[in-house]
């Protein structure tokens, strides 16, 4: 296989499918600009569809099983997040000191406090991952930088805001506080305008504006839209 070698891509406990670190081809080594990456992925043909393009590109090392341990990057490949990927990257957080990214087909809106807490500086969806944006992640993340989609990154800022509201009001006042993006969609409802309307005007995804509108609900604990925007019109908030 032209000096490359490669290692298996999977393993079985408790009768799940758990990630499991693969052997990466090495590239020529002694490039002081390469970064040095391990890819670890769900199945085979996940692996292979981006060891392919990394491979092709100078700015990378790609390295074998055995040496993943010293990977300035961590990069996990997967369909889901599920219970045994956010397991494999536990341990991937315990194993080496390098930084993660995630490449994921699906991700679920109340995923990312599990990948926070997993140590994920990156996330990148499978149907965006071409061979530019994966090395612009990885060259984020040897920087000590993040990359996250759009929707997340306002989900990730909305919960931050949240968390530092609660610090500061001891007396749990802050349940009832709108962030400014959440009373932006509010008003919006209010004034009659539909989801794809909504995403239109504030430049968010429809399942964004459908997750905060969602969120707002479930935390105030309201019924639905029209009950959010008179609770929220009676004390002010919008």
């Amino acid at each position: 296989m032209n000096g490359s070698r490669t290692a298996g891509s999977a393993s079985r406990t408790a009768g799940a499918t758990r990630p499991s670190g693969v052997g990466i081809p090495v590239q020529a080594r002694g490039k002081p600009a390469q970064i040095r990456v391990a890819v670890y992925a769900e199945d085979i043909i996940l692996q292979t569809g981006v060891v392919q393009q990394l491979r092709q590109r100078p700015e990378v090392e790609l390295l074998s099983e055995s040496e993943a341990g010293s990977a300035e990057v961590s990069l996990l490949v997967v369909d889901a997040l599920t219970e045994a990927v956010a397991e494999h990257l536990r341990r991937l957080r315990l194993a080496t000191a390098g930084r993660i990214g995630l490449v994921v087909g699906h991700f679920e809106a109340g995923g990312l406090q599990t990948i926070v807490e997993c140590g994920v500086a990156a996330v990148l969806r499978r149907s965006e991952a071409d061979q530019d944006r994966l090395v612009h992640l990885i060259t984020a993340l040897a920087k000590g930088e993040g990359v996250m989609p759009g929707d997340l990154l306002g989900e990730l800022l909305d919960r931050i805001g949240m968390l530092q509201r609660t610090m500061l009001d001891g007396r749990g006042l802050t349940l009832s506080t709108l962030t400014a993006r959440e009373a932006e969609m509010l008003r919006l409802v209010a004034e009659g305008f539909d989801t794809s309307e909504i995403a239109a005007k504030t430049s968010y995804s429809e399942r964004t504006v459908k997750n905060v509108l969602h969120e707002i609900i479930n935390r105030l604990g309201l019924r639905n839209r029209a009950h959010a925007v008179g609770y929220a019109m009676r004390r002010g908030l919008i």
